[in-house]
């Protein structure tokens, strides 16, 4: 990784129009996307995603979409060297390669690398999965909680695999893990000539449009997508099936909710999840926030980001 190539990044929270943003950037510039979403890599899960329509695949090229199953485990390890070779070959084609998405942990994995962590256990994991899968996510989240609670704070006690991985972490280690957020990273000088931009909105303008996004995928046919999900035998209680939205309509599919209901925790939760993604990447200095509203909407923020990556020298 020494080219020094150029590198757009495109971060924010859900909902707050990154893909539009970068469709419309698409078509001033020669670029392919990199989407940096844990779900969206996700075969079969597209509505409840967010996933990029036909249309918007079709109007730039993007990648690491509909990579694995929804029975297949994914990891940062995992996207960061499949998110390298995308960016070479997008380098190698003369584009420039732009990195979208809300994952903080799987941005961080690109940009920085990742240490050493401790192997994984393969008997410890099917215990703690085991044991919520008797007593729920969230009781094994307070265990957690009990041995690391500056980890526990930052999970979200549904999060299933990274509390395992956490509790795993601390077995090895007879300490509490190191916060990923907090320089459970390697320390290698940037491979690329980079510019990471931040998409941001008043925060009420962001909530209604989180809300009017969660109804606009429900008349969609959410519902139908989760049904196909749980008829093909996916576990509604595991990853991904557990992420925001399929874990509320998997319960109303089985009665234990009506689907207004789920459409309101669908809404609370990603909420609530966009705030956290927000306090994630606040923690980075590299990052140049921009205002979606203030700058023009779509069209104004996409004129707006290709002023920078032009002074930048990313494009000419």
């Amino acid at each position: 990784m020494v080219s020094r190539g150029p590198l757009l990044v495109l971060v924010g929270p859900t909902g707050v129009g990154k893909t539009a943003v970068a469709v419309r950037l698409a078509g001033q510039i020669a670029m392919e996307v990199v989407s940096a979403d844990s779900r969206q890599v996700y075969r079969g899960m597209d509505i409840g995603t967010g996933k990029p329509t036909v249309e918007e695949r079709a109007a730039v090229p993007h990648h690491l979409l509909d990579i694995v199953d929804p029975d297949q485990r994914y990891h940062a390890a995992r996207f960061r060297a499949e998110a390298l070779a995308a960016v070479a070959a997008i380098h190698g084609r003369g584009h420039l390669p732009v990195v979208v998405g809300g994952t903080g942990l799987y941005v961080r994995a690109l940009l920085r690398g990742l240490a050493p962590a401790p192997p994984a256990d393969p008997a410890l994991r099917r215990e703690l999965e085991a044991f919520a899968t008797a007593n729920g996510a969230p009781a094994l989240h307070a265990r957690l909680a009990a041995v690391a609670p500056g980890i526990a704070r930052r999970l979200h006690p549904n999060d299933l695999v990274r509390v395992v991985r956490a509790l795993e972490v601390h077995a090895r280690g007879g300490g509490e893990p190191r916060d990923p957020g907090q320089g459970d990273w390697a320390t290698a000088p940037s491979a690329w000539r980079l510019v990471m931009i931040g998409l941001g909105r008043d925060r009420a303008a962001l909530n209604a449009a989180i809300a009017e996004r969660a109804r606009g995928m429900v008349a969609r046919g959410m519902m139908d997508e989760v049904r196909g999900l749980l008829e093909a035998g996916y576990d509604p209680d595991r990853p991904p099936m557990d992420g925001l939205g399929y874990r509320h309509f998997a319960l109303a599919m089985r009665a234990r909710m009506t689907a207004e209901e789920a459409l309101r925790l669908m809404i609370r939760d990603t909420t609530r999840y966009a705030k956290r993604q927000l306090t994630w990447f606040a923690r980075d200095p590299e990052i140049r926030w921009l205002d979606v509203d203030g700058a023009g909407g779509v069209e104004g923020t996409a004129e707006t980001v290709r002023k920078h990556i032009t002074q930048e020298g990313l494009i000419e």
